[in-house]
C-alpha cells in the first residue's frame, strides 16, 4: 500500500512540473513602452497622407493573457494645401495576449481613443475633440526577460470634423481612418 501511494505521489509531482514546464508563468505587473511608426491617414478629402506617428504607453498585465493599457500618442501633421491638420490624444485599451512559445506571442487590442485635432482649412484655423473606437493586432518577441519588442497594427476611426474652423467651407466632416504600423519596445517591471 506505502508503495503504491508513493508511486501515485511521484506521478502527481512529476505530471505537475511537466505541466508547469509547458505552460507560460504568470506574468502580472507593471510595464512601460513606446511605439514609432507609419501613419495613413485615409480620408474622403484632402486629408490623405503618409507620416509618422510616436506613441508612449504604460500598461498592467493581469497574467499572461489580459492586460490594461494607456498611451499617449503624436499623429503628427498631415493634409495638403487647402486643407492641413494635427493630432494627438490619448488612449485606453483592453490588451488580449495569446503566448504561442516561450518567446513569442500574438496580441489583439480593443479601446477608446480622445484627441485633439488643430486644422487650418482654406486659411481659416480652429480645433476639435473627438472620441473615436480604435482596433488592431500585433506579435511580440521577448528580447530578454523584461525587454518586449512588439510589432503592431492598430486603426483609429476618426471624424474630423471642421466646423468650428469656419462656415464658409461646404463640407467639413470627414470621414477618416488612421492606420498605424509601428514597432515598439515595451519594459516589464
Amino acid at each position: 500500500m506505502k508503495k503504491i501511494l508513493m508511486l501515485i505521489a511521484g506521478a502527481t509531482v512529476a505530471s505537475s512540473s511537466v505541466m508547469a514546464a509547458s505552460e507560460p508563468t504568470n506574468e502580472s505587473g507593471v510595464y512601460l513602452g513606446a511605439n514609432y511608426g507609419y501613419l495613413k491617414v485615409d480620408s474622403e478629402d484632402d486629408f490623405d497622407d503618409d507620416k509618422d506617428a510616436i506613441q508612449g504607453l504604460i500598461g498592467y498585465r493581469f497574467n499572461n493573457y489580459i492586460a490594461v493599457e494607456g498611451s499617449v500618442i503624436d499623429f503628427g501633421s498631415y493634409g495638403e494645401k487647402l486643407a492641413k491638420a494635427s493630432t494627438d490624444g490619448y488612449t485606453f485599451a483592453v490588451k488580449g495576449s495569446l503566448p504561442l512559445a516561450e518567446r513569442f506571442g500574438l496580441y489583439v487590442k480593443l479601446g477608446q481613443l480622445w484627441s485633439e485635432t488643430d486644422y487650418k482649412v482654406a486659411g481659416f484655423k480652429g480645433s476639435d475633440d473627438d472620441d473615436a473606437l480604435f482596433y488592431g493586432g500585433g506579435a511580440s518577441f521577448n528580447l530578454t526577460e523584461n525587454l518586449v519588442l512588439n510589432a503592431e497594427y492598430i486603426v483609429y476611426d476618426i471624424d474630423l470634423n471642421a466646423d468650428k474652423v469656419s462656415e464658409d467651407v461646404d463640407d467639413t466632416d470627414f470621414e477618416t481612418d488612421f492606420e498605424h504600423a509601428s514597432l515598439g519596445l515595451e519594459y516589464r517591471f
